[in-house]
């Protein structure tokens, strides 16, 4: 093998939203005991779900399977308001890990809906953010994957319409959605602030750097992480091979024939343990040298609900 360095990407890793929730699951463990029962996986990340669950946690998809009177947690994903009304019907313990800025896109369709605007959510069906955003309301928003969606959007009136976005999706795939939905409904209103989050942004620009220094890139990240899938798309579009791995047992040799320099970064809900075993895997390819790029240093940090924090 030629393998002779290792560039990590800078931002990689864990994002505040991810921190969060995580942390919520562990205080509300240590504080109430096991079982504390999660709807859907708290973040898409297979080692950090087993590794809560060997803690006590039990994660479900349906309300129905959570026991009178126990403690639930909503994942950072969000939920439909018709999720949080059951939840609360049944009078379960509720700490919500939803991120703030997926909390974010929730408060602007419900300012705007009261407004009378009808809504165009750009994202993928079936994840959980997307089911969670468009299930703020009961009618009124419509669903657009990619740009060939936009002909079949048939809104009430167009004299009101806004535009959310799943936080984890590729923000040149947004823009061209964006653009596209401008040319057929000119008076649309574009988000307030960019909606895809800034560890998604942040992710994808270390990516757009790392792709002219290396001749691979390995992401880790777990295959229902859209933003981790994201990461190794664009690496691809930008002419550089891209893999995604869940951990280093998934690494294939024939990836790192006749490479010199591999590019390592990790999609937001990755923990960095995840990311130090590819190393010493790479490693052992014949990699000598591990160098960290130069990039945006996060400092974001978000609260814990209210009755988890240290002096509640």
């Amino acid at each position: 093998m030629s393998v002779n360095e290792i560039l990590l990407a800078e931002p990689r890793g864990f994002c505040a939203g991810v921190d969060r929730a995580i942390e919520i699951v562990e205080k509300a463990l240590a504080k109430f005991g096991r079982p504390i029962y999660v709807r859907h996986e708290i973040v898409h990340n297979t080692y950090v779900v087993n590794d809560l669950k060997a803690k006590g946690a039990i994660f479900i998809e349906e309300l129905s399977d959570v026991p009178p009177g126990a403690t639930l947690v909503f994942s950072a994903h969000g939920v439909s308001k018709a999720v949080q009304d059951e939840a609360v019907q049944r009078g379960f313990q509720i700490f919500d890990a939803t991120c703030p800025l997926v909390s974010k896109v929730h408060v602007e369709v419900a300012k705007l809906s009261k407004e009378g605007y009808e809504f165009i959510m750009i994202g993928h069906k079936g994840h959980p953010e997307v089911e969670g955003t468009m299930g703020q309301l009961s009618e009124g928003i419509h669903l657009v994957e990619e740009i060939a969606d936009i002909a079949r959007v048939r809104p009430k009136q167009t004299e009101k319409l806004a535009v959310v976005t799943q936080t984890t999706l590729s923000v040149d795939d947004t823009a061209e959605i964006a653009i596209a939905l401008k040319a057929r409904f000119p008076q649309i209103r574009e988000p307030k602030h960019q909606d895809i989050c800034y560890a998604t942004q942040n992710r994808q620009d270390a990516i757009k750097v790392l792709t002219g220094q290396v001749d691979l890139i390995i992401v880790v990240g777990s295959p229902t992480s859209s933003n981790s899938n994201r990461l190794a798309e664009l690496s691809r579009k930008r002419g550089v091979p891209g893999y995604m791995v869940d951990d280093a047992s998934e690494l294939k040799d024939e990836w790192f024939s006749g490479v010199q320099r591999v590019g390592l970064t990790a999609g937001a809900s990755a923990p960095e343990i995840l990311v130090e075993h590819v190393i010493e895997r790479i490693k052992a390819l014949g990699a000598t040298s591990v160098r960290k790029m130069d990039g945006i240093e996060e400092t974001v940090k978000f609260p814990l609900p209210k009755g988890l924090k240290i002096h509640d």
